[in-house]
């Protein structure tokens, strides 16, 4: 190769870590395209959550005209399995089969469970809608066969989304799992926001043969894209068939995992922390609308800054965390931006300046993406080896199940005040409330953060006592 080749070649290849965010998470051992492909699981997680929260919230009461209180019912179905994502990850730990793996099972598991919900979901709802012939049939028909879809694929992304992680946590060198976890966090965030506007995209033109196609057709891509992200993945251990049994039960496990790390803290501090953020999630558009009188666009460019505010956090928070810093001390600058920024939506509606709005919410998302990474990094990096699953499942269960009780308490507080004051009083005791949880959190976090905290390179989680 001539000297010029070469020098073309390492330009090239210096392109990765420059212009792409988390392009340095690679290894030898995991180069950045079977990262980028394992990532996938991320993409069609991000998918099912804006399609059952967003684009069939929407349309289930607009166009097919479902009582919004049942429409509400259905949403929430998925949450019912949040709790349950630490057994699935125990089961994963554990898992013993033929073929010699752990975490490739569960994944296609959870893969199928998405597939056959989305499968059947939009008959389901035009059954439940009464629409055309379904008009005669039974209520009752309409409301199972919608209720089952819709907890199939909570199901399923709930397995896919613990079990991929783990697989992720086992496949990464100690040194690059701070940046593993901001890149399967810029994929759900690219899965939410380019399949929320294909979804728009696709049903401008609404009737029930193209929502039939739309919901089918992310059935297919789920499929398309889970099997590209586990192909050659996680390496074949058949001799796992042979080795002793263990009989080390779910409840067995839980406690020898709350008793070693301060792991009920740090639960703790991740569901007050997911509490506080979570609960303006429906909030912040209506707020913008109802009291700064901001138009439907303007409103709608909020979820683009939340988003944007994220990826920033993620980003930064990965970079730093690479060198070593501390993830609780990470997780706590979070909960530290998130005051202030909170305190900016409040005083944009007495000030009534929309500006400072849009920063408050630019700063929430920053505090979110901080507050994610840091929680999940020092999941990721203290979790004992045999117990991988089970850590990032009840991280999940955690922040998934507080996410929905929080956006829950936050529509149900704003109305009730909003009924006996007014509506900038409903919304300002809502933010309100979500300070006093940050400062909670912050006061429950800070015994975590370790005045001299190991490199997380350096990092041997049973070397780690507390």
């Amino acid at each position: 190769m001539s000297r010029f080749s070469k020098k073309v070649v390492s330009e090239w290849s210096s392109l990765g870590p420059r212009f792409l965010p988390f392009a340095d998470a690679a290894s030898p051992d995991l180069p950045l395209s079977r990262l980028l492909r394992l990532s996938l699981f991320q993409v069609s997680v991000g998918m099912a959550l804006v399609m059952l929260v967003g684009t069939l919230n929407r349309v289930m009461i607009v166009e097919l005209k479902v009582p919004s209180a049942l429409v509400a019912i259905m949403v929430s179905l998925p949450l019912l399995f949040a709790p349950l994502r630490a057994l699935i990850g125990f089961r994963s730990d554990k898992h013993r089969s033929a073929l010699g793996w752990r975490r490739v099972p569960y994944i296609w598991m959870g893969t199928l469970l998405q597939f056959g919900g989305f499968a059947i979901m939009p008959f389901a709802l035009l059954v439940l809608a009464g629409a055309g012939d379904a008009a005669d049939a039974p209520a009752w028909i309409g409301q199972l066969g919608a209720a089952v879809a819709f907890l199939l694929v909570g199901a399923g992304l709930h397995t896919t989304q613990t079990v991929g992680l783990a697989l992720a946590t086992d496949l990464a060198p100690q040194e690059s799992k701070p940046k593993v976890v901001g890149l399967m966090y810029v994929m759900l965030l690219v899965g939410m926001i380019s399949s929320a506007f294909i979804y728009g995209e696709l049903l401008s033109d609404y009737s029930p043969g193209r929502l039939v196609q739309v919901i089918q057709g992310a059935a297919l891509v789920t499929m398309i894209l889970n099997v590209t992200a586990l192909w050659k993945q996680e390496a074949r251990q058949p001799g796992r068939l042979n080795a002793p049994v263990d009989d080390e039960s779910f409840s067995a496990a839980w406690r020898s995992f709350c008793q070693g790390g301060q792991a009920v803290r740090r639960l703790f501090v991740l569901g007050a922390g997911t509490m506080a953020f979570q609960m303006e999630d429906v909030l912040l558009e209506p707020y913008g609308g109802e009291i700064l009188g901001l138009s439907v666009s303007s409103t709608t460019t909020l979820t683009a800054t939340l988003a944007f505010g994220s990826l920033i956090g993620f980003s930064w928070a990965s970079r730093v965390l690479s060198r070593g810093t501390d993830p609780s001390l990470m997780a706590t600058g979070g909960v530290v931006l998130g005051i202030p920024a909170f305190l900016s939506v409040i005083a944009s509606g007495y000030l009534d300046l929309p500006w400072l709005f849009s920063l408050g919410a630019f700063l929430i998302g920053c505090g979110v993406g901080l507050f994610g990474h840091g929680t999940l990094t020092a999941t990721m990096v203290l979790a004992p080896k045999d117990q991988v699953g089970l850590a990032l499942g009840a991280w999940g269960a955690v922040q998934a199940t507080a996410a929905g009780v929080a956006m829950a308490m936050g529509g149900v507080i704003r109305d009730l005040v909003a009924n006996r004051y007014d509506a900038f009083t409903g919304y300002t005791v809502v933010y309100t409330i979500e300070v006093v949880l940050l400062l909670v959190t912050l006061v429950v976090m800070y015994p975590l953060i370790r005045p001299r905290y190991p490199r997380v390179t350096d990092m041997n989680p049973v070397l780690i006592k507390e």
